[in-house]
């Protein structure tokens, strides 16, 4: 009987033109913090609106994982999970952290932060874990 790996999911946040380089070294930084390597992401997310920054796809690229567009409602949904605020990300995206969001909400309802989103200059990113 094998055992099952947990899914950890880097959720990204970032502002308008963000680069891969920016948004690979808040990744980076919450894997550190979390004493996780990148080969414990199982994906990347990201609020479906932010699917067009170039810099979230390059990443994610990069990285060699899938990325996972996360809707407006499941972000909200999920939003009641997070753990940090930022009043200028609820007023553009009424959840407290994208980042956070995004991770809990592809990671599965029953997911929990396994850290906080970090900034990484105009770039976040939250872990979250969840059931495979």
């Amino acid at each position: 009987m094998g055992l099952v790996k947990a899914m950890i999911v880097a959720g990204v946040g970032c502002r308008r033109g963000a680069s891969a380089t920016q948004v690979g070294a808040a990744i980076a930084e919450a894997l550190s913090h979390a004493g996780l390597e990148t080969g414990a992401l199982m994906l990347i997310a990201t609020a479906a609106a932010k699917g067009g920054e170039p810099g979230i796809a390059a990443a994610a690229t990069a990285l060699r994982l899938p990325l996972v567009l996360v809707p407006q409602a499941e972000l909200e949904a999920a939003g009641s999970r997070s753990v940090t605020r930022s009043e200028r990300v609820v007023a553009l995206w009424n959840v407290p952290s994208v980042a956070e969001a995004a991770a809990l909400a592809a990671a599965g309802p029953t997911a929990r932060l396994v850290a906080p989103r970090v900034v990484v200059g105009p770039a976040t990113c939250a872990l979250a874990k969840g059931e495979p």
